[in-house]
């Protein structure tokens, strides 16, 4: 990683058009179409690294800036270690035969591995989008302090004061807080850790003493969600389910259709299909293997990945990850700019 080039002052949230940051969401709804819809539109679009290859992630930052003049960011998962057993794997993998039989589908490889960690971090500093994200933990300072050389605003998702402190310690220039009520994956440093009943709004009110800006994630779909976030202190909104119908979204045609179908009516928080807890649509996979599935990320992603696009093929919400958070009855059809509308506060 190459520091040496001067810096260049630092993008701010706070300076956005529209205080609407459209929440990176891996696995295909975060499109450079759909960040720099977003951009282009006065709020601040992302890409999602996650999942993807280096040369992938560079690709598609190339992609987004002929795409739009605006900010833009892009979100890394941060590695951890494997904490899963090979007994437990070996026991899950057993569980899954019959999805995979009934879906036409061979089990994936339960891998452990760091998503191309070094190379994309070696592509931020190189590309030098105006933001970086970081979710899962926390880069090493000297990561922070070499994409601030590089003049890229750096934000941490934390989802609790502990995780606050580490980030702001760590010399980050703005905090994601992430609430329960997010769809998705969970941002917790620990995976193993539980969502807490603590709200977004009381995540906000007892981080409001930190020096640094606050972006308010988790359950916000409407004009109403922004305002009262933007009330207990924060400078901008993260939504994700509120842009999973945009016609620049990569959603998945089943997913779309179970966000608008009203089948679906209630949303919960499963390890199920990824090992990591994740809060989405609650269907029959998750109906028959929350009670069995161990924690183990990304060993558990992997495995079902085969049974989840399989699902998707199919048409079979039932069987493939329905990431949704608990604004999702509010989700509309139609383009990035008029859902940022809606989100306006």
């Amino acid at each position: 990683m190459d520091s040496s080039i001067p810096s260049t002052p630092r993008f701010s949230v706070a300076s956005l058009l529209l205080p609407v940051v459209q929440a990176p969401m891996a696995g295909g709804p975060s499109t450079p179409e759909l960040a720099a819809a977003v951009s282009t539109a006065g709020g601040l679009g992302f890409l999602a690294a996650g999942y993807k290859t280096a040369a992938a992630v560079k690709a598609e930052i190339g992609t987004t800036r002929q795409l739009t003049d605006g900010p833009f960011g892009v979100n890394v998962f941060v590695p951890q270690p494997s904490m899963i057993s090979p007994q437990a794997l070996d026991r899950y993998t057993l569980s899954l035969a019959p999805e995979a039989e009934r879906l036409g589908a061979a089990l994936g490889d339960p891998r452990h591995d760091d998503d191309d960690w070094d190379a994309k971090l070696d592509v931020l500093l190189e590309e030098a989008p105006a933001v970086v994200s970081f979710t899962f933990d926390l880069p090493d300072p000297a990561v922070v302090a070499a994409l601030q050389e590089r003049g890229v605003c750096v934000i941490g998702t934390v989802t609790s004061r502990p995780e606050a402190l580490r980030a702001v310690d760590a010399g980050i220039d703005a905090l994601c807080v992430q609430g329960p009520e997010a769809g998705g994956h969970r941002g917790t440093f620990d995976t193993a850790r539980r969502p807490e009943d603590e709200s977004l709004h009381g995540l906000l009110e007892e981080l409001a003493d930190l020096r640094v800006p606050l972006i308010a994630a988790g359950g916000i779909a409407t004009g109403d969600d922004a305002r009262a976030a933007l009330a207990r202190g924060a400078v901008a909104v993260q939504a994700g389910t509120a842009f999973l119908r945009a016609d620049e979204a990569g959603t998945k045609a089943a997913h779309r259709t179970a966000l608008a179908s009203g089948r679906f009516t209630t949303t919960s928080v499963t390890r199920s299909f990824s090992g990591r807890n994740a809060r989405g649509l609650y269907n029959e996979f998750m109906r028959r293997h929350d009670g069995e599935a161990p924690y183990g990320y990304p060993e558990i992603h992997h495995l079902t990945a085969p049974l989840r696009a399989a699902a998707a093929a199919a048409g079979d919400p039932d069987s493939m990850s329905l990431w949704a958070g608990t604004g999702f009855r509010h989700t509309v059809e139609g383009p990035a700019a008029r859902i940022l509308a809606v989100l306006r506060p």
